[in-house]
């Protein structure tokens, strides 16, 4: 398992496909907060219960100086159809290869109905106007997440 980013730490750059045939680098975001999150599959339950949190709250991160970014193994082609379907209007990054979710410790051993198995491991990283991480959360459950992730960066519901 990769090693889990802590407060502090450099964020990694990545520059990863999106959803919509463009390239996302989280360079492109540098100067203002960023919000990372890392989910197993597009078009799940839930993915979507998680990703329409997202949405729905998107105003209020970018009122509070933030950006969200979703990152998921699925390719931009499902992406999109995720997107298009949710309303979704949030980057969607593809990384087939984890390279991203491994470099984030969102990469690792999951256990599921009995059986272990290499999954993404859903989390969510916070990366500062400088690159900086400034919260970083493994295993986090999907319903319910963006509100105490905006509980937890002392932001208002």
């Amino acid at each position: 398992m990769a090693a889990r980013l802590e407060p502090g730490s450099p964020a990694p750059d990545f520059s990863l496909p999106d959803a919509r045939g463009g390239t996302v680098s989280l360079a492109d975001h540098r100067g203002r907060r960023v919000v990372v999150y890392f989910y197993p599959k597009a078009s799940t339950p839930g993915c979507t219960t998680q990703a329409c949190d997202f949405r729905d709250s998107l105003e209020r991160f970018a009122a509070d100086g933030f950006a969200v970014l979703g990152i998921s193994p699925d390719s931009p082609e499902a992406l999109a159809r995720f997107a298009d379907a949710e309303s979704l209007t949030f980057p969607l990054l593809s990384d087939p290869d984890h390279r991203v979710a491994e470099a984030y410790g969102a990469w690792g051993e999951k256990k599921n109905y009995g059986k272990t198995y290499e999954g993404l491991v859903r989390s969510t990283v916070v990366v500062g106007p400088e690159g900086e991480v400034e919260l970083a959360q493994y295993n986090v459950r999907a319903a319910g997440h963006v509100a105490k992730l905006r509980r937890d960066l002392g932001l208002e519901g």
